[in-house]
């Protein structure tokens, strides 16, 4: 065997040898950091009586968190504080929230405080739908802003019974085109006469989606009449793509 043989021979095999110990020293490795982890966990939950019910574990830089507590924001928050421990790899959040609550019940009073949520904030633009099975809350619809979805969100995570939250929630995109769509078309439905009075309701049953000038009605009117009348009023606008009515009439 020649020299340049044996040179290319003893290449390979270092590198055959190397790929079986780095593998395992950098297992070896993932857990040096779990005791510290740990320590950090338990005195982060310690800190606030509302996550005394939590335990954590921590294996292979992945802290599991277990228990009970009393809201669902409570669970996210134990969650996200813990995830920015030094060294931490990730949570896993098993914490289960206390109390039933039944989903028609829950539904109703999550669809009362959302919709007198951000009065005085364009709260016509923005629509949600609720959809409640078992204890989770799935949030969906469009809004004009980000503030708005985060408001709305913050309702449902704080709101006693809630396990789950899905957010399903479209933020529209940007557009000063359609923030002047949106204000001509509420001018134009509020300001006809026979609709003022939906003007009065805090909550406003009329909801106005703008969407890159494609305009979507939303809410509960009290006849087929004032259903209609909102979308000729919608219609009449200027430089609005299209209109889709999707009012529904109060039985």
């Amino acid at each position: 065997m020649t020299n340049v043989n044996r040179f290319y021979l003893g290449l390979f095999l270092a590198v055959v040898l190397a790929m079986q110990v780095w593998p395992q020293k950098a297992y070896a490795d993932t857990g040096r950091y779990d005791p510290e982890i740990q320590q950090q966990a338990v005195k982060v939950l310690s800190a606030k009586d509302k996550w005394k019910g939590i335990t954590a574990s921590t294996e292979d830089g992945i802290v599991t968190l277990e228990g009970s507590v009393s809201l669902y924001i409570d669970k996210v928050d134990a969650g996200r504080k813990v995830n920015k421990i030094n060294h931490a790899d990730g949570v896993r959040n098993h914490v289960q929230v206390e109390g039933n609550v039944p989903d028609n019940e829950l539904q109703g009073k999550l669809a009362g405080k959302l919709s007198y949520d951000r009065i005085g904030y364009g709260i016509m633009f923005n629509a949600l739908n609720l959809k409640v099975e078992d204890g989770v809350v799935t949030v969906g619809g469009d809004v004009r802003d980000y503030p708005s979805r985060d408001s709305a969100l913050a309702i449902v995570q704080t709101t006693p019974g809630v396990k789950e939250v899905i957010d399903e929630i479209n933020v529209l995109p940007t557009s000063n085109f359609d923030d002047d769509l949106r204000i001509r078309v509420a001018r134009a439905i509020y300001g006809q006469a026979t609709m003022r009075k939906y003007a009065m309701v805090p909550q406003n049953p009329i909801r106005i989606i703008v969407d890159n000038g494609h305009i979507t009605l939303y809410g509960v009117v009290d006849n087929k009449m004032d259903k209609q009348i909102a979308e000729t009023q919608a219609r009449a606008v200027s430089n609005a793509f299209s209109v889709e009515n999707k009012l529904v009439v109060a039985k």
